[in-house]
């Protein structure tokens, strides 16, 4: 992977050219107080039937979040705006509600982003898993939730064989990334060279952060638990995602349902072609 790496230093300077244009600022964690024993249900009708999440406790930014939305009836009326099948359902952008059929959608938000709690590898994407959606790691590298889109995972089972090369996959992108961060504490030493066309430099340089990232790596690597191995074999989910989206709730009753709108018939970006509509949700 660390051939690569040249490359990567390149791409690092190309990103720091994006800025993430959402706001960082959230109250809901101050209006809504639950009970911290006792884990939050909501239940979300939909055209297709109703799904019931519970919301969890380890996650507070995004639950009370969530529960606020609910209340202020944020969601009502929203739609499936992007579905995969055997990966996952998506909704909750507010621009939905009033969307032409040819509308391309997946930017509506409330106007602010939620700080990502991940309780990894506690909570996974496993089959039923309800997570944040968020923009991608070039323009939010603190990997910030969006402030209002989720999805439900449905994925697909593994092999035992599968998950060992994923495992394998995902320590190489955590590599990746903890190199292209320590790359950019040396930005302008990167452009100078770079400017200069100093192969030799960036050579070096390279060099020298190779034995660093390794060893940052080897202080916590990739190593799917027991109970991973176990939900991706029998139930199924996305691996793929864990550690990089927050993780904060789960279904607990309706997966037919959720099964029910993955299958729907699809066009342009994953959107379905009859829209599958949230109708509204409620605390229970």
């Amino acid at each position: 992977m660390f051939k690569k790496f040249y490359l990567l230093i390149s791409a690092v300077m190309i990103a720091t050219t994006f800025s993430c244009t959402m706001a960082s600022n959230n109250d809901a964690t101050q209006t809504n107080k639950v009970v911290e024993n006792k884990e939050t249900q909501v239940e979300i009708k939909t055209s297709m039937g109703d799904i019931v999440v519970k919301l969890y406790n380890e996650t507070p930014k995004h639950r009370d979040n969530f529960i606020k939305l609910v209340n202020d009836g944020y969601y009502n009326g929203v739609l499936f705006h992007r579905v995969i099948k055997d990966f996952m359902i998506q909704t909750g952008d507010g621009k939905s509600k009033t969307a032409k059929a040819d509308d391309m959608l997946g930017d509506g938000d409330p106007g602010y982003t939620i700080p990502a709690e991940f309780v990894y590898p506690k909570y996974f994407h496993k089959r039923g898993a309800l997570a944040a959606a968020r923009t991608g790691d070039q323009v939010n590298p603190e990997r910030a939730s969006s402030g209002s889109q989720f999805y439900i995972v449905t994925g697909k089972l593994y092999s035992t064989s599968e998950l060992s090369m994923m495992e394998k996959q995902m320590g190489d992108m955590k590599k990746q990334s903890i190199f292209q961060n320590l790359a950019m504490q040396h930005r302008d030493e990167i452009i100078k060279m770079q400017q200069t066309n100093d192969q030799a430099g960036l050579m070096q340089l390279q060099n020298e952060l190779i034995p660093i990232v390794e060893a940052e790596y080897a202080k916590n690597p990739v190593k799917l638990t027991d109970e991973q191995l176990d939900a991706y074999t029998s139930v199924g989910g996305t691996p793929h995602l864990d550690g990089q989206y927050t993780v904060f709730g789960e279904v607990v009753k309706g997966m037919d349902v959720v099964d029910k709108i993955q299958n729907v018939e699809t066009g342009n970006a994953d959107r379905p072609v009859n829209d599958v509509k949230v109708i509204s949700m409620r605390i229970l």
